[in-house]
């Protein structure tokens, strides 16, 4: 059977979405800043059709928030809140991964192999920024698993809900994709070769020095 061509034209959302999400993620719309979806279609040449899904497309990203009598804004982003966010990942996150590398068995490191070569190809799609922090926040739960702490994943699993949006704006925005690849390969290296002190170093360091990416650009926003 022959094998079907990709689809390579981008709908008017898809279109939409992206320049709707390059002006939120550079500080062209402000945050706080109402979205009115008659001016943006007309600004924008479409109708408000594709508006009003690019921006429930946005709201899953995060970075769009619907308000009752005020419409759709964008969503306020926060050093604080980064900080926070991003600190009790260091801790959480690290902790589980130093009880799951002991624990940790070939079907572990094949589910993070294969979760980091679904990371990588979304990485390499333009259609696939929103899946960029899923996915990302799979590969590091599969290296967590085996730490057996299913209520201790949950409460990581609401940390990077909360993180998704920073995560996409320092890929985005940073370049970051090339090292966010080799520090996840670093990682799962590390783990397979059950070091678990320079493991547990290495994601401390993995996610702070993404937290201090994202507060160097959060900080360009506010003072724009």
């Amino acid at each position: 059977m022959s094998r079907s061509m990709p689809i390579i034209h981008k709908t008017r959302t898809q279109v939409v979405v992206e320049v709707l999400r390059e002006k939120i993620l550079s500080g062209e719309i402000a945050a706080g800043e109402p979205m009115r979806q008659s001016a943006l279609a007309e600004a924008l040449n479409v109708s408000r059709i594709p508006v009003r899904e690019a921006l429930l497309q946005l709201e899953a990203e995060g970075l769009v928030k619907f308000e009752a009598h005020k419409g759709a804004t964008a969503t306020e982003l926060s050093i604080a809140q980064v900080t926070e966010l991003f600190e009790l990942r260091a801790m959480i996150e690290c902790e589980l991964l130093a009880k799951a590398i002991p624990n940790m068995q070939d079907e572990d490191f094949a589910r993070a192999k294969q979760t980091l070569s679904s990371l990588e190809q979304a990485f390499r799609r333009e259609d696939a920024i929103a899946s960029w922090a899923l996915l990302n926040t799979e590969f590091h739960t599969s290296l967590y698993l085996a730490a057996r702490r299913p209520h201790t994943l949950e409460v990581v699993q609401g940390l990077n809900t909360n993180c998704d949006r920073y995560i996409r704006m320092q890929l985005l925005l940073t370049g970051g994709v090339p090292k966010a690849e080799q520090d996840h390969k670093e990682l799962l290296k590390l783990c397979q070769d059950r070091n678990i002190e320079g493991a547990v170093a290495f994601l401390r360091q993995h996610i702070l020095s993404a937290a201090d990416d994202i507060k160097a650009l959060v900080a360009d926003q506010l003072n724009g």
